[in-house]
């Protein structure tokens, strides 16, 4: 393994709540966090094919809400509200309550997928380009499944994106 293939440490950690501003209220009340960014909103969901199979997510559920918290000075925290098609019984899914995934910095993440497949994990996709205000050169992410069925992003920024310009304070990057 190489300092270029070797994951710097975890970036952030996903977790679906119920209700988004009370889990942020909470967590900025208990442990001083701060919201850097909505990247997904109630006005504007996440939804659709594209959105399910990045995820793993179950046919209908639509992303309501997602806000990146920073927590001290260590990883981020990322809350996901979801819309869950009636009836979903299946567990361990993106969009169940409790932990979502979490997230490896890699410096080159598609040497990190490749990794990540050879150890006996699955891609849910292929590194495509951060969305949204996260969306810079060379910006990007995957989604995998751990043997376990852990749901694990892989994810370099190596450029400054939309949301370094407004954030209140800076999102944990592992030093090089």
């Amino acid at each position: 393994m190489t300092d270029q293939t070797r994951p710097r440490g975890i970036d952030h950690v996903g977790i679906t709540v119920a209700d988004l501003e009370a889990a942020a209220k909470f967590l900025e009340e208990a442990f001083g966090a701060v919201a850097l960014y909505d990247n997904v909103t109630p006005t504007k969901p996440q939804m659709g094919a594209e959105t399910e199979r990045t995820l793993g997510l179950p046919t209908g559920t639509a992303i309501r809400h997602m806000r990146m918290m920073k927590l001290g000075t260590g990883a981020s925290i990322e809350l996901f509200e979801m819309a869950v098609p009636a009836g979903q019984t299946a567990p361990l899914l993106a969009s169940d309550l409790g932990l979502q995934h979490f997230a490896v910095y890699c410096d080159d993440v598609h040497a990190a997928a490749l990794r990540f497949a050879a150890a006996g994990g699955t891609l849910l996709t292929d590194p495509k380009p951060l969305l949204g205000i996260e969306e810079a050169d060379g910006n990007a992410f995957c989604y995998g499944r751990a043997p376990w069925g852990t749901v694990i992003e892989l994810i370099t920024w190596p450029s400054n994106a939309e949301w370094t310009k407004s954030a209140p304070a800076s999102r944990y990057k592992p030093a090089a």
